[in-house]
């Protein structure tokens, strides 16, 4: 069986900007776009053209600039939203319009003061409209993850009647458990007429620290486009992260997945839109964070050192980091220590070393992490240590 092709739909300058603190211009919004593209994203979500003036001069440059992708802008299921998102995306290869309404009893009750008919109808109303001015027409039902699903099916099967060529099932709250959001999914491959004609997309935020998990539990229940972040960045706890479900896809063959995105780009991106976007990378955040590919434990290092994928599931240099790295602290070993001090020049004999470690271990039992530095002085320190 061929693998089949995940669409990587990337929201980090809509969804990730709306972030306190981490609002671009739009030179800064095209800079990102560009390298957006070059990763190997299907579609980039440029922005929410309504919201501001701003945003739609960013969308419409977006729009021009972007050669391969798919160009995206969002609007609410509102008339004028609608027909600003279709003049700010008209300039692109690919438009698309992405409009949608809250389906779950919270948004249609508290949130719309309406009906579960009344939604139906002005989603429909939605589509419809966007569908006059592009031929692909994405709809998000709000709040999906806590919207029952025979409303859901109900709602997503009118959509596509009316012209929808993509389904967004966002877990907005970030509330469903993966086996349930999986179900969720499932439920909707199975009993909405015309399904299997457009893509169904997954969209999840990680209020729980799910979102990657969601996400894969959605794409193994039959979506096919995955709405992601750089960095994860997003509302709140933020978005599902890009880095991580194409890293999953990737090292999980057995799932036949498969995306476009040159995954040795993973870590360059993931800086350039921390450090243009002001939002620091946890150290322990996975695929691109400091720590990913650190080993400070002697027996991790021993093992790393001996063949990396005793501790390492993903080679560094898939996601673009040069090598491993061994980090000295009084918990590394002497496996750890005589490896870097072999990179910085100095051969050591079992005899030479067991002098070497025993001064090492009481400078590291000082200090959170020994240098190269603090390594020159400790070999030099000890006549029986040649270069």
């Amino acid at each position: 069986m061929d693998q089949q092709k995940i669409q990587i739909f990337d929201t980090t300058l809509r969804d990730g900007e709306q972030v306190p603190g981490c609002k671009l211009n739009t030179k800064e919004k095209l800079e990102v776009a560009e390298r957006l593209e070059a990763l190997g994203v299907d579609v980039i979500e440029a922005g929410f053209p309504i919201s501001s003036p701003g945003d739609f001069d960013s969308v419409v440059a977006i729009a021009k600039l972007v050669k391969n992708a798919t160009v995206c802008g969002l609007s609410r299921a509102v008339e004028k939203d609608i027909t600003t998102a279709a003049e700010a995306v008209q300039y692109a290869k690919k438009p698309r319009i992405h409009t949608g309404i809250g389906t779950s009893e919270s948004h249609i009750k508290y949130k719309l003061n309406s009906t579960q008919d009344k939604i139906l109808e002005r989603a429909v109303a939605a589509v419809a409209l966007a569908k006059k001015y592009v031929e692909d027409v994405e709809f998000y039902a709000e709040d999906a993850g806590r919207t029952e699903n025979e409303y859901l099916a109900r709602i997503c099967e009118a959509a596509i009647k009316a012209g929808a060529t993509v389904l967004n099932i966002p877990d907005t709250t970030g509330y469903c458990l993966p086996e349930e959001y999986g179900a969720k999914i499932k439920y909707l491959a199975e009993n909405v007429k015309g399904i299997h004609n457009v893509t169904l997309s997954t969209h999840c935020h990680n209020d729980l620290g799910m979102a990657t998990a969601n996400s894969i539990a959605g794409v193994i229940n039959g979506a096919t486009q995955i709405e992601c972040t750089i960095n994860g960045i997003g509302e709140r706890a933020g978005n599902t992260a890009l880095e991580e479900v194409v890293m999953v896809l990737k090292q999980h063959p057995y799932l036949k997945k498969t995306t476009n995105i040159d995954t040795k780009q993973l870590n360059a991106i993931s800086r350039y839109v921390s450090e243009t976007m002001r939002v620091p990378v946890q150290p322990n955040k996975a695929i691109v964070g400091a720590n990913a590919f650190a080993h400070s434990s002697g027996i991790h290092q021993d093992g790393v050192i001996k063949r990396r994928d005793t501790y390492e599931i993903i080679d560094p240099k898939e996601v673009g980091v040069d090598h491993s790295s061994i980090v000295l602290t009084a918990r590394s070993g002497r496996a750890a220590l005589a490896y870097r001090l072999k990179l910085i020049g100095f051969e050591l004999t079992r005899d030479e070393l067991d002098i070497v470690y025993a001064d090492f271990v009481k400078v590291a039992d000082e200090k959170k992490e020994v240098f190269d530095e603090d390594l020159n002085e400790l070999a030099s320190l000890n006549h029986k240590v040649a270069v």
